[in-house]
């Protein structure tokens, strides 16, 4: 099993900025991506920002509604995933849940998706 443990929600004022947490600790052998997603009230989950760990490189992707806002980085050396989160709105109000997708049996490359708990972020003014 594998935990996503993240950190660093709260309330902030349109403009502001704030930083997201997610470590990943627990018996796995590689990860193949890592990312966030956000779900507002009565609205679906949906991407924020991931980060795929290929054989030939790294590939990051935003979502439109953040590029040029926030920036997704990793430690590998930490299994851990940071957001920045700049320029604020009120619509970036969600809650933010890690997303990683590790392998998870040394003989194979068998690969199973875990959660965060997730935290809350509200914009609000």
């Amino acid at each position: 099993q594998v935990q996503l443990v993240e950190s660093g929600g709260g309330l902030v004022q349109p403009g502001d900025s704030l930083g997201l947490s997610c470590e990943a600790s627990g018996r796995f052998f590689g990860t193949y991506s890592m990312g966030w997603y956000r779900q507002a009230p009565g609205k679906q989950r949906e991407l924020v920002a991931n980060v795929i760990i290929g054989s030939i490189g790294v590939s990051t992707t935003y979502a439109d509604s953040v590029k040029g806002r926030f920036t997704l980085s990793r430690d590998p050396a930490k299994n851990s995933l940071y957001l920045q989160m700049n320029n604020l709105k009120p619509e970036d109000t969600a809650v933010y849940y890690c997303n990683g997708n590790f392998y998870t049996s040394v003989l194979d490359n068998t690969r199973n998706d875990f959660w965060g708990q997730g935290t809350q972020v509200t914009v609000a003014s």
